[in-house]
């Protein structure tokens, strides 16, 4: 209870963001696995030589596995000092997420831009790490 304690009052809504994020990254990981079946992809390989389609739904998958370990160390440390503002910041990275798969699946990456507006969420909670940063430096 020690640790409960500790963490701001808010911090619920924190952990339903990172539920919401395990959701995200379920779903984009169960479209790759029917898309192996349906384009006949076999493990160990990541990409297909004959199907675009395929292809862009594993980028899908992949590209949100590059970039999640950040962010979840940028929505931590945010939602330690800011926590219902990190929780809104991570919602919206997390649906753009979704947005951003669901326009690669259509075979066009261009369409994957359709997940843009996540640069609100993740650059948010990278600028609010800083200003902690800087706060607890004493610069701020």
């Amino acid at each position: 209870m020690a640790v409960l304690a500790a963490l701001p009052s808010d911090f619920g809504y924190v952990i339903f963001t990172y539920l919401y994020s395990w959701i995200m990254m379920a779903y984009l990981a169960v479209k790759v696995g029917a898309a192996r079946k349906k384009y006949g992809v076999k493990y160990p390989a990541m990409y297909s030589d004959k199907d675009q389609v395929f292809n862009c739904i594993q980028r899908a998958h992949q590209n949100t596995l590059e970039v999640y370990p950040q962010w979840l160390v940028f929505q931590t440390i945010a939602a330690l000092v800011y926590p219902l503002t990190a929780s809104v910041l991570g919602a919206i990275w997390v649906t753009s997420r979704f947005s951003y798969a669901w326009g690669y699946y259509t075979g066009d990456p261009e369409k994957r831009m359709k997940g843009a507006y996540g640069y609100i969420g993740y650059l948010g909670v990278i600028v609010l790490s800083i200003y902690i940063a800087l706060q607890q430096l004493g610069i701020l």
